[in-house]
């Protein structure tokens, strides 16, 4: 499959759960490298929300996630910030640990994939490799 995007994040204990935490999903950073992967949410819009649908690299296995953007800050609240949520199934099913990479990928025809890596890096060279905070990458194609 040819994909158009692909973004990595490498897990914390705080986002497979071991921090005993209650956080409401993996923090997604405001940088723009990172949020033109995932639709645009309307800031106008009190905690917008899209459901993304995700396969695994089978082409099968299907994980629905949602990308939110809690600013209830804008609207009498205090938060402001980015998150992919409902991704506990899938990190348990996966048995996903601290350092563990998460790899999210989209084709052209904007359809999602998702692949859980324990070796390091996935493949890519220093040069393709533009590196953000919160252990995010964007891989370029």
């Amino acid at each position: 499959m040819t994909y158009i995007a692909q973004i990595t994040k490498v897990l914390s204990a705080n986002d497979i759960g071991e921090t005993g935490a209650h956080q409401a999903g993996i923090l997604v950073p405001k940088e723009r490298e990172i949020l033109s992967f995932f639709p645009n949410l309307n800031p106008k819009e009190k905690n917008p929300r899209v459901t993304l649908v995700f396969r695994e690299t089978d082409g099968i296995t299907r994980w629905d996630f949602n990308f939110i953007y809690y600013n209830n800050r804008f609207f009498g609240g205090t938060r402001n910030e980015y998150r992919l949520t409902c991704m506990t199934k899938y990190l348990k099913a996966r048995n996903a640990r601290v350092g563990d990479i998460v790899s999210l990928f989209k084709d052209m025809e904007g359809r999602l994939t998702i692949e859980l890596n324990r070796t390091g890096l996935p493949p890519a060279t220093q040069d393709d490799v533009l590196i953000l905070s919160g252990g995010w990458k964007v891989i370029k194609i």
